[in-house]
């Protein structure tokens, strides 16, 4: 396939009004936090007076800004493995003959100007999933499995031909900026690191307190109990396994766990039982408004096994609670001293995971570090990441524009 060359305005740069667009195959922001963070980012930009476009086969515009406009796309058929070169082509033919100032690219697109990698690498994201499984047979087999999945090598050959085309790269940590460097050898000026954020006021409410009071007895939680909440929709990679065992260690009978995301819980349910610790936990499902469940929580438990830069723990902070993650969410950069000091170096050590929950069921260890919780939300806001994202934008135009 020969990249396209995208029509561009030759108008001097300045901080005018630029015609943006991005590709996404779904805009769905209930479906994920790369929809979500699209939707985020569609608000600000609408909101700073560009031309937004969104290249897509399916958009929700409920959920978007009705200034954007929706280039609808076909949908991608076929293997999995070969969907996304489908939807690749389709963008670049119909970006063929539009003159927009940047396209932005999320995931497996090809020839965009900017790529945003909210997922982070296929190479880095691949090794995750393998050892998320604990070490012995059943980490091998799913090494083996993996290489027999034809997705596999589809994506990662994907990924190479999306870097050969060298686009300005953002990325949401430095951890995976280092996967950058590591699997292809990119640095700056062509990577950026560019932090996730969330906008306070998508999490924060009035009524909260009421809202937190009713959803806990809803819930059935004792007036004394401290409930840690686990937000995911792939329960496995986000590290739930582990979270289950720790909870059947913690010594604290004040314990709760609220689990959310995705209503496929058979299985959890099963090893909540086999483990013991069933009464401690509430298997929430999937909640259209998950703003109930941080404010019946008292902080927010994330064992992930990947996570380039975890909205839920952003969205956690805003709303003051404390986070216990791991080294493999790029968010935990964002974790000043002590509340750093819960991270896992890694997801499988139950123990250790156990006893940072019995140190958040001391209410004045768990006050103080709410504390911190709320400054390290001050700290780095959604205005920053806008500006630092507009910066690689207008980047990204200079450098056509020179070449």
């Amino acid at each position: 396939m020969t990249p396209p060359r995208f029509p561009m305005r030759r108008e001097p740069l300045r901080k005018a009004r630029l015609s943006i667009a991005i590709t996404y195959e779904q805009v769905r922001p209930d479906k994920g936090g790369c929809e979500t963070y699209i939707a985020d980012l569609c608000r600000l930009l609408v909101a700073d007076r560009h031309q937004v476009h969104i290249y897509a086969a399916d958009c929700d515009r409920a959920a978007l800004p009705q200034e954007i406009t929706h280039h609808p796309l076909p949908a991608a058929r076929g293997p999995r493995w070969l969907r996304p070169w489908r939807f690749a082509r389709s963008c670049a033919h119909a970006l063929a003959d539009s003159p927009h100032d940047v396209v932005i690219g999320l995931v497996k697109t090809l020839y965009q100007d900017v790529l945003i990698l909210q997922g982070g690498f296929h190479q880095a994201s691949a090794v995750a999933n393998v050892r998320k499984q604990p070490p012995g047979w059943r980490r091998s087999a799913a090494w083996l499995l993996q290489r027999l999945n034809p997705a596999f090598w589809s994506y990662r050959l994907l990924e190479r031909r999306q870097l050969t085309a060298q686009p300005l790269i953002v990325v949401p940590s430095r951890w995976v900026a280092d996967h950058g460097a590591d699997y292809y050898g990119l640095k700056p000026p062509l990577i950026h690191v560019v932090p996730n954020a969330v906008p306070a006021e998508r999490v924060l409410a009035m009524d909260r307190p009421a809202r937190r009071s009713q959803f806990r007895e809803r819930l059935g939680l004792e007036s004394t109990a401290v409930a840690g909440l686990f937000v995911g929709h792939n329960y496995r990679l986000k590290g739930l396994e582990p979270l289950l065992r720790a909870t059947a260690r913690v010594a604290s009978d004040r314990f709760r766990l609220l689990v959310c995301g995705d209503a496929r819980v058979g299985r959890w349910r099963r090893l909540a039982h086999q483990l013991g610790c069933a009464e401690r936990v509430r298997f929430l499902g999937y909640l259209p408004d998950v703003r109930d469940a941080y404010y019946a929580a008292d902080f927010l438990v994330h064992p992930s096994f990947y996570d380039p830069c975890a909205l839920v723990t952003l969205e956690a902070l805003a709303c003051g609670l404390p986070v216990i993650t791991s080294r493999s969410n790029g968010a935990h950069e964002l974790l000043p001293p002590p509340l750093a000091e819960l991270t896992l170096l890694d997801a499988h050590d139950v123990g250790t995971l156990a006893r940072n929950i019995e140190q958040l069921c001391e209410d004045g260890r768990r006050a103080a570090l709410a504390r911190v919780a709320r400054q390290a939300a001050d700290a780095w806001t959604m205005a920053d990441h806008y500006r630092d994202l507009l910066n690689v934008l207008r980047a990204a135009i200079a450098r056509k524009a020179a070449a």
